[in-house]
């Protein structure tokens, strides 16, 4: 008997192509209606999700976007690291509404966010002689630390009592030497953290679970499996802007260590890539616009970050982005969001490549250096009528080709500026605002 049996439905990676908000939480619940499995598979509450079903707006941190459905398992992986206390909120919030989180499961391999990783964090950030990195100030990068130096704590001790003690004991105070060192004054009290965070561990212990194992016979099972990015493409830590970046690798090849599973199941990549570019946080962004078409992209995208509540930055659609992460992803297919916000611009540009000094590229830069001294070079398009959302939504049902010329000109500019095809396309943040091709 072969060890492994044959797929007969398929295992789907979803990342974004920017710098995350692209509209991934939309797009994974909408994708999670066909699925059975959904798992998130890096980053922490330093992401966000924001996801309208009807009248109603969930915004989510840590939990994967397909619990809105009934019956969908949601598994968060190994690769996350999880704040217990955002957890707790996320999971009694999510009940309180009427949705359960029963099929929520969490990696006994994950690592744990704990009070002084925040503190960390936030002087770290203080004490930078140069530019600031804009992190959340979520402890996210210092979990990571703790990861890579051996000396974090994973669910599976979190919630034995004992083992959570024991190595809670000695990294307080290692960690005290080091706030102590920045100068902070802070001090740390190991029996208090112990217990106010040993409740959160008693709540959490019942979804902790060997997730790679689980996941592995819903495979097998032939279940359809979803594995969620978080963050996107350019804030991937080896891919990114670096040092501009998160602290975990959001490419979709990092789903399969991140999750627990062999790169041979997967039979998808699909592309979120929203149709203007927003950031959060510092570095160079060569679309940018600091002006009437930034401020009016922000207001009418509501272009402020489902986490920090900071505005995002916003500019013309960057093909140079876009294609970099399409090479490093290798993603199959696009999902094009958010074009209704473009609707009554008169004139759209995108980005096609740079310029620098003399030179044109279409390859994104490996330092922020150079980064910096790119000039977009623009193609201009025609825009489209802006149009009330009832009227977007109406438009959705009745399909593609009942989309206004001008948008489809611009998907069909997208498709060939990147060679791949746009599957899908959302004109609002409404499930029923999303057409497939």
């Amino acid at each position: 008997m072969a060890l492994y049996r044959p797929i007969t439905m398929p295992v789907t990676v979803l990342v974004g192509t920017q710098w995350g908000d692209e509209g991934k939480g939309k797009v994974t619940d909408y994708f999670a209606e066909k699925a059975d499995v959904v798992v998130r598979f890096h980053g922490g509450n330093n992401a966000g999700h924001t996801i309208v079903v009807g009248s109603e707006t969930f915004k989510f941190h840590i939990m994967p976007s397909g619990l809105l459905w009934p019956g969908k398992s949601a598994f968060i992986g190994n690769g996350v690291v999880i704040d217990p206390s955002v957890l707790v909120e996320e999971i009694q919030q999510l009940e309180s509404r009427g949705h359960s989180a029963r099929n929520l499961r969490i990696s006994d391999r994950a690592h744990v966010i704990l009070p002084y990783h925040k503190l960390l964090d936030g002087a770290e950030e203080k004490l930078r002689t140069g530019a600031k990195i804009g992190t959340t100030g979520r402890g996210i990068g210092p979990a990571y630390q703790d990861k890579a130096a051996r000396s974090g704590i994973r669910m599976a001790e979190f919630v034995d009592p004992g083992q959570f003690r024991a190595r809670l004991a000695e990294n307080v105070q290692s960690k005290q030497r080091i706030l102590d060192a920045y100068g902070l004054g802070a001090k740390l009290d190991a029996e208090a953290i112990y217990a106010e965070y040993s409740r959160y561990a008693e709540k959490l212990a019942p979804y902790v679970a060997d997730t790679s194992i689980l996941l592995e016979r819903a495979i097998h099972e032939g279940k359809n499996v979803l594995l969620e990015g978080a963050q996107g493409t350019m804030l991937d830590i080896d891919h990114g802007t670096y040092p501009y970046v998160t602290s975990s690798n959001c490419v979709a090849g990092n789903a399969c260590a991140g999750a627990g599973m062999s790169p041979r199941h997967i039979n998808k990549i699909y592309g979120v890539v929203k149709a203007y570019t927003t950031r959060v946080g510092e570095g160079p962004l060569p679309t940018e616009q600091g002006n009437e078409i930034g401020r009016r992209l922000l207001e009418r995208g509501g272009e402020y970050g489902t986490t920090t509540g900071r505005a995002r930055r916003c500019g013309w659609l960057d093909l140079v982005v876009v294609n970099h992460s399409c090479r490093l992803n290798g993603i199959d297919s696009l999902v094009v969001t958010k074009l209704d916000v473009l609707g009554g611009l008169p004139k759209l540009k995108v980005c096609k490549s740079y310029k620098l000094g003399r030179d044109k590229t279409g390859t994104f830069p490996s330092t922020m250096g150079l980064l910096a001294k790119c000039e977009p070079v623009y193609d201009e398009l025609e825009g489209w009528p802006d149009m009330p959302r009832e009227e977007m939504v109406a438009l959705a049902r009745k399909g593609y080709s009942a989309l206004p010329k001008e948008m489809r000109e611009y998907i069909r500019y997208v498709e060939k500026g990147t060679g791949v095809k746009v599957e899908i396309a959302s004109i609002g943040p409404e499930r029923e605002a999303t057409i497939e091709r």
